[in-house]
């Protein structure tokens, strides 16, 4: 590194130019796609009090724990925190302006989260989300309709080989009945318990049956089965889940030792993860959070969620090499002359009324230098101004990616032609 150069914060990656149009497309077709499901876009900070996270994600969990970026305001000594995660500061959203006043809401939200781990492929330390909460609805058709959303969207995209998991947590009753005998289970095998494991064992020792330490895996298949102490409410509702998603043919596995690493999770939980990124194979998740309106202050309010990795879509999107067009304009405005350079800014503010993307030569050069730079841009067709055209208000159209006579036309005809070239194209 040269001596006085910046660069940026660890983990906290730039997003250059060329990455920048699979992003774009990226979220043009997640907006199409959240439109067509009817939820509405929530923009929140992403600076929070730092209670909000502790009290909905759980003050035991890694998130809490060792991963949030929180700091002590310095003007009002008030802890904040980077949110780590959607979901709270969406509810908190909803409880704070009332919107759940006006009856159930279907909400969405992207944006950067950040959390200090150790950087490494598909995990960062400012990532970004898709997320989708559903407030106020009770019954396991939202829960269906949100993975009928995810299988639809990946679909969209051409992503192959993204999996469902599935799994129940129960009721907050039931999962307490179940957290004793598992506790009672996991002491007996403390020395069998990677270090992290026999941290948890009292404080979140659900958490310990996601554990990826290979001889604690080995234990917790010995371990306690949740579904022994599922309430019939909630075995009731996930049989609802999964008919549903039977019945629009969405494959599924049920995965007793999927449990999410947030507290507010009850009831249905689920990952779409895929084999292709390694490690970090999980790109989506969610599941039912009905307790966690009321613990943030509102009414109890049944809710249901999930969100999505954007850089590790990205990454499958990356893989493919259909993944998307480059962006290229329409075309590439070259000039030379001096009545020409008065001319072509003009001009070209013509051709973008007609909302055609049009780049505009910058900094001089003879036509032959120009016509090199046209080429290497991408655009379809070159347009051509020297003094004759100017002195006429007319243009030279040339072809640049298919076989064409270069012509000399007025501007009105000029758009003409490349919508009539862009139609053929299609």
């Amino acid at each position: 590194m040269k001596s006085g150069t910046i660069q940026s914060v660890r983990g906290m990656n730039d997003i250059l130019p060329d990455d920048a149009q699979l992003w774009e497309y990226f979220d043009d077709t997640v907006r199409a796609w959240l439109h067509a499901y009817g939820y509405r876009p929530l923009r929140t900070p992403i600076l929070e009090r730092t209670e909000l996270f502790v009290r909905s994600i759980g003050a035991a969990t890694d998130i809490v724990e060792k991963e949030m970026y929180t700091f002590v305001d310095q003007l009002n000594q008030e802890s904040l925190t980077l949110r780590p995660e959607g979901t709270a500061s969406c509810v908190r959203a909803a409880v704070e302006h009332g919107l759940l006043h006006g009856g159930p809401q279907r909400l969405c939200y992207w944006g950067p989260m950040f959390r200090h781990e150790r950087p490494q492929k598909g995990r960062y330390r400012q990532f970004h989300q898709v997320g989708v909460e559903a407030l106020g609805y009770p019954g396991p058709d939202i829960d269906a309709e949100h993975v009928l959303m995810c299988d639809r969207l990946w679909r969209k995209l051409a992503l192959d080989g993204i999996s469902l998991e599935l799994n129940t947590l129960g009721s907050a009753e039931a999962r307490a009945r179940y957290r004793e005998r598992l506790i009672r289970f996991l002491e007996r095998h403390q020395d069998a318990l990677d270090e992290d494991s026999r941290r948890r064992l009292h404080t979140n020792p659900l958490r310990v049956l996601d554990s990826k330490h290979a001889q604690t895996q080995q234990l917790i298949r010995e371990a306690p089965q949740m579904s022994d102490d599922l309430d019939e409410a909630s075995l009731r509702h996930f049989e609802a889940l999964q008919a549903s998603l039977q019945a629009a043919g969405v494959a599924y596995r049920i995965n007793p030792r999927l449990v999410r690493g947030l507290d507010y999770y009850n009831a249905t939980v689920c990952e779409w993860t895929t084999d292709r990124l390694g490690a970090q194979g999980t790109v989506c998740a969610g599941g039912r959070y009905d307790a966690l309106v009321e613990q943030i202050g509102g009414k109890p309010t049944p809710a249901c969620g999930f969100a999505m990795g954007v850089e590790r879509l990205l990454a499958l999107l990356h893989s493919e090499p259909r993944y998307a067009p480059q962006r290229v304009p329409d075309a590439y405005l070259v000039h030379h002359g001096e009545l020409a350079d008065r001319f072509a800014q003009g001009a070209a503010e013509r051709l973008r009324d007609a909302d055609l993307a049009v780049l505009v030569h910058c900094g001089g050069g003879s036509f032959k230098s120009q016509m090199r730079r046209a080429d290497a841009s991408g655009a379809r067709f070159a347009i051509i101004i020297g003094d004759d055209e100017a002195k006429a208000g007319t243009v030279s159209v040339k072809p640049l990616r298919e076989s064409g006579e270069q012509v000399r036309v007025s501007l009105a005809e000029a758009v003409e032609l490349i919508r009539k070239s862009a139609t053929e194209q299609a």
